[in-house]
């Protein structure tokens, strides 16, 4: 089953086009409050709280340092990292209020088997999320810096920039949670008819190669840390043609049912 671009018009009792972009302005809206909402609350646990400290923890382990400490270059410095951090929170903050806009939206237009697959995948997406910047934080960061530590030790001597650094680890981070999201996508569009087990088992093949590529892109560029995102997706991506697989046998007997109730009495259906 593909999806029916005109049922979004269907599903909302003929809403005029006009008043889809008025509510789509109004989700923005609510959405951009939330980030602003969050980034000031970001602030507050970003300066009041020790969340710098928190994400220098992996590198104090690397560097055997209890009193590490990062350099800046500008009087304004650890304002603005401090005002970017806050940020990042701020959007980690509002993410459950962004999904809701976007689900609020989405939501009338969808069927009611879809929305038994989709809302499931949400709270998935949530915990892999968690889990892959877990994973970034406690095993990769940690062994990215041990590695990047091992060259030219004699000869260079080490005096990290706040800015770079710290967009080094929250790169990784994200990345991680962000990748580690590939069941929710292959679960959402297969719940939406938009992809099958067997599109995704027949482009195995090519999803081994893309997933090295981008591993390779999101990783600080040590083999180790390549190999500790690169294997958990490949996982991932068999797991997700388990999923995609349920999805349809489900959407198969659905399918079924509804035939056999539409059909007119007296009629047999035959094997």
């Amino acid at each position: 089953m593909m999806v029916d671009p005109g049922k979004f018009t269907r599903r909302r009792g003929e809403m005029p086009f006009l008043e889809h972009l008025e509510e789509l302005r109004w989700r923005i809206l609510w959405s951009l409050a939330a980030i602003t909402g969050g980034t000031v609350l970001g602030f507050v646990f970003v300066h009041f709280f020790g969340v710098l400290r928190i994400l220098l923890r992996p590198l104090e382990a690397a560097y055997a340092d209890p009193e590490f400490r990062l350099i800046y270059l500008s009087p304004a410095d650890p304002f603005f990292v401090t005002l970017k951090l806050a940020v990042v929170v701020g959007i980690i903050l509002a993410f459950p209020v962004i999904v809701y806009q976007v689900w609020a939206f989405l939501e009338p237009a969808l069927e009611k088997r879809e929305k038994k697959a989709i809302i499931p995948a949400l709270y998935l997406g949530l915990v892999l999320f968690c889990v892959g910047v877990a994973v970034a934080y406690f095993v990769a960061l940690p062994m990215a810096m041990t590695f990047f530590q091992s060259f030219q030790a004699d000869f260079l001597r080490e005096q990290l920039e706040v800015g770079k650094t710290l967009a080094f680890i929250t790169k990784l981070l994200i990345g991680f949670g962000v990748v580690f999201e590939l069941p929710v996508v292959v679960m959402v569009l297969s719940a939406l008819g938009l992809v099958t087990p067997e599109f995704l088992k027949t482009k195995r093949r090519h999803a081994i190669v893309a997933i090295t590529i981008l591993a390779s892109l999101l990783t600080p560029g040590d083999i180790a840390t390549l190999v500790i995102m690169a294997v958990p997706l490949v996982f991932l991506y068999e797991f997700s043609i388990l999923l995609s697989r349920m999805i349809w046998k489900r959407k198969e007997e659905a399918d079924r049912m509804k035939a056999a109730s539409e059909a007119p009495e007296g009629v047999v259906e035959t094997g």
